[in-house]
């Protein structure tokens, strides 16, 4: 059990495929892995072991009558629980959805069955994604397989933990300001934000419709570029969805570096980042550079604003989508006693039903959004968002892409920031910018501070999501040749 569990999602599809294993014996062991440690760590906040097993033994039946599998056919997935699963419930991480079954699949939960993965239930995450650690969920915290005091990141903390704690083999996560890269960071996975549009976000339950992204937390970059390219491509049900195709992720995992540009973000390092953070992160650009890649400093002068920025966009966006959740129509109803007005019934509901921090957040928005300080407060950060833009693209003319440290520190301790916004709001400061921008970037393990994961980053032009999968790959190649291990072969057993 043990080592199947630790299989690449590659290896476990191919296995499949050959007959060595059923796609029922695979869901299985990782449903019983679950019921062993999940109580521990709290990555999931439904399983759904009925739908999952008869998904597999589809796969099973197909392999039986020599129809073609996909790459990953017979491999289980975790999904964020805010992505609609059709009869499954989906929640948010919200008391204000709590137990409400969806009537469809978002486009890439869809997706995600048409390529033959099996999904074992909704991952926790923090409420409506509105965090870093996965503490605002209305249900319960999740924990850091690494260390059960620490946080798992966020928003999507759960669907990491999966992951990292060998529940899963891939999971499903949304980002919005970093919320698959940072809990990468931190539990030692890869991660990874597409380009804006480049998934659709059809069935996603927004937060904030202009950042907001679905993308791969896996453990190794292929199966994050195989996911990637599973979940990818136009969908007409999504306005913004790009209609351009989807280029091969996979192929150029195997690539190297030679001659290829790397520029070092100057404003993402310095005082604030945990010393043994930039140590890590150093370390592994001079692998780059061993690589015969070419290192060059590259300064992105706007990158200090995109935090305030961000915390101006994203809760004006927010208060505007989560005007829907009113108790009228589905969800939470509160303090309808048959004599409360429909207004009285709106205001209850919402109190009862969302979280602190979302509060905080639909607050901050309708104010900026308000008459007489729109144009001062949400005019002015989407100004700022565009001088990041342009930063971005005149440091494309000088390399091929970007790089950081992904979050600029190791896991905190759980609780340590619940009471200090500000402090958490920081653990996004190296990931925000590429929201703003709609670029892609990613997260890969490149060591460990003080026995806990470190993540670097990696950012690259809209639509050359495939760039970054090259360098995350020699990347990682190199990482393990010199390391002789995967970096979760470190993980303590639970």
């Amino acid at each position: 059990m043990r080592e199947l569990l630790r299989l690449p999602a590659t290896e476990i599809a191919a296995a499949v495929a050959k007959g060595d294993l059923s796609a029922v014996e695979v869901t299985r062991v990782h449903l019983d892995r679950i019921a062993g440690v999940d109580g521990e760590v709290a990555a999931f906040l439904h399983v759904d072991a009925a739908g999952a097993l008869a998904a597999a033994r589809s796969i099973d039946e197909q392999r039986t009558k020599g129809e073609p599998l996909g790459p990953l056919a017979g491999v289980p997935i975790a999904i964020k629980d805010v992505l609609t699963t059709r009869g499954v419930p989906t929640t948010c991480g919200s008391r204000i959805l709590d137990g409400w079954r969806p009537p469809y699949d978002a486009t890439v939960v869809r997706k995600v069955r048409a390529a033959g993965l099996i999904p074992l239930g909704k991952a926790n995450m923090d409420e409506f994604a509105m965090g870093s650690s996965t503490e605002n969920s209305a249900f319960r915290p999740t924990r850091n397989p690494w260390d059960l005091t620490r946080i798992p990141g966020g928003s999507s903390g759960g669907s990491a933990a999966a992951v990292a704690a060998f529940e899963a083999p891939l999971a499903l996560g949304t980002d919005t300001g970093g919320s698959i890269r940072q809990p990468a960071a931190v539990c030692g996975l890869v991660g990874a934000k597409p380009t804006y549009g480049g998934v659709s976000r059809y069935g996603l339950v927004a937060f904030s419709s202009s950042l907001d992204q679905a993308g791969p937390l896996t453990r190794t970059v292929l199966d994050a570029a195989l996911l990637h390219e599973a979940i990818a491509g136009h969908d007409p049900l999504d306005s913004t969805s790009i209609d351009t195709p989807v280029p091969s992720l996979a192929a150029e995992v195997g690539r190297d570096v030679a001659g290829m540009r790397v520029g070092v973000v100057r404003e993402l390092s310095g005082e604030g980042y945990q010393p043994e953070v930039e140590e890590r992160f150093r370390e592994a650009v001079a692998l780059l550079g061993d690589l015969d890649a070419e290192i060059v400093e590259v300064s992105c002068p706007h990158f200090a604003y995109a935090l305030p920025a961000y915390y101006l966009i994203a809760p004006s966006e927010a208060s505007s989508n989560l005007a829907r959740f009113d108790g009228m129509r589905y969800g939470l109803r509160a303090g309808d006693d048959g004599v409360a007005s429909a207004e009285e019934v709106m205001s209850r509901t919402r109190a009862a039903g969302f979280g602190a921090e979302v509060k905080r957040r639909i607050m901050i928005g309708t104010y900026a959004l308000s008459s007489g300080y729109y144009e001062a407060y949400y005019g002015q950060a989407q100004k700022v968002r565009t001088l990041i833009a342009r930063d971005f693209d005149a440091a494309y003319q000088q390399v091929d892409v970007l790089v950081s440290p992904t979050t600029p520190t190791t896991a905190f301790p759980l609780g340590e920031r619940v009471d200090d916004p500000m402090a958490m709001y920081l653990a996004d400061l190296c990931t925000i910018p590429a929201n703003l921008a709609g670029v892609p970037s990613m997260s890969l393990p490149c060591g460990l501070a003080d026995g806990l994961p470190v993540g670097f980053q990696i950012m690259a032009p809209a639509l050359a999501d495939d760039r970054m999968y090259r360098v995350a790959g020699a990347l990682e190649a190199e990482l393990d040749a010199r390391r002789g291990h995967p970096l979760l072969d470190e993980v303590p057993a639970l």
